[in-house]
């Protein structure tokens, strides 16, 4: 499985580790993704998702449901 957000789809990012002596070389700057369940009211069941850690903060907001409609999610499959 990819390492990115099953919800926002965030992944890593290409980016530089700068020395002190600037020198530049290649580096990953992975999501920081968890494991996460979520309580599905609707399906009245847990769902398990792999989200990045601002998804969990969204998702506590607007709701499961609301985010996985905006996302186009079936959380029936999850």
């Amino acid at each position: 499985m990819a390492r990115r957000c099953q919800v926002s789809g965030k992944k890593a990012n290409n980016a530089y580790a700068v020395s002190h002596s600037h020198r530049r070389t290649k580096r990953l700057q992975e999501a920081n993704l968890q494991w996460k369940r979520f309580w599905w009211p609707q399906g009245n069941r847990w769902v398990r998702l792999r989200v990045s850690t601002k998804m969990i903060k969204t998702i506590q907001r607007k709701g499961l449901a609301m985010v996985a409609k905006e996302a186009g999610l079936d959380l029936n499959k999850f």
